[in-house]
């Protein structure tokens, strides 16, 4: 894979940042069956999901460090250096945050209680149309470049980022609501269960904020 990166880059690293959030996507996307299996007590197929979200993750690193290692340093690019690697390193964080939740789940064979099963389906749902937005705004990535950031694709950069922050907000919301209903059941659980599932709920809300953190960080670069 490294062998392709290291082509496109010859040219511009917008490919290869798209290429490597479509791997950070991807983490994120495959928890959404990973907690079905989970919460269902399928511990082989979360096995499985779990995997596959390892992988993507590997994959996306080498894609990330392919690109920090062939970045240009002396010719021209159509953004700073500091600006790409900054950019890769919060993408970065949204296949983390997966393989962590997937991780610290299976390992520890953790479900929900089923009173708040749906609650933290909907919440990682969220999360997951959150990303995806994220990796719409990057696709856009060459497309603005070649309208010099102005005119629709300007405008439908913002819109997506509009959208962005809306379901960052809906998830906060969510994250609200569902530690409420934690709370209410701490006293029937077992304390480092408790604490466990905070932990995964947290993780789960990073998702839809580490979303924002990318499109925030393409508004920047839009604006230099």
């Amino acid at each position: 894979m490294s062998s392709v990166i290291i082509d496109l880059l010859g040219k511009s690293p917008v490919k290869p940042i798209q290429e490597h959030i479509g791997k950070t996507y991807q983490c994120s996307q495959l928890l959404e069956e990973f907690l079905i299996a989970a919460n269902g007590n399928n511990w082989q197929q979360a096995a499985k999901l779990q995997a596959q979200i390892v992988e993507a993750e590997n994959q996306a690193d080498e894609i990330k460090h392919a690109i920090r290692a062939n970045l240009p340093k002396s010719v021209w690019m159509p953004f700073a250096r500091s600006d790409v690697i900054e950019l890769l390193t919060v993408q970065d964080r949204m296949a983390n945050k997966a393989k962590d939740i997937a991780g610290l789940m299976l390992g520890r064979k953790m479900v929900f209680p089923q009173s708040m099963v749906a609650s933290a389906q909907q919440m990682l749902k969220l999360s997951i149309n959150a990303a995806e937005k994220a990796k719409d705004a990057i696709s856009e990535l060459d497309e603005l470049l070649e309208s010099g950031f102005s005119g629709k694709e300007i405008d439908l950069l913002q819109g997506l980022l509009n959208e962005l922050d809306k379901i960052e907000r809906d998830s906060d919301k969510a994250q609200v609501l569902i530690r409420a209903d934690l709370l209410a059941l701490e006293n029937d659980l077992p304390a480092v269960e408790v604490m466990f599932l905070y932990r995964i709920i947290d993780l789960i809300g990073d998702i839809a904020d580490v979303s924002q953190q990318i499109g925030n960080r393409l508004l920047l670069l839009s604006s230099k």
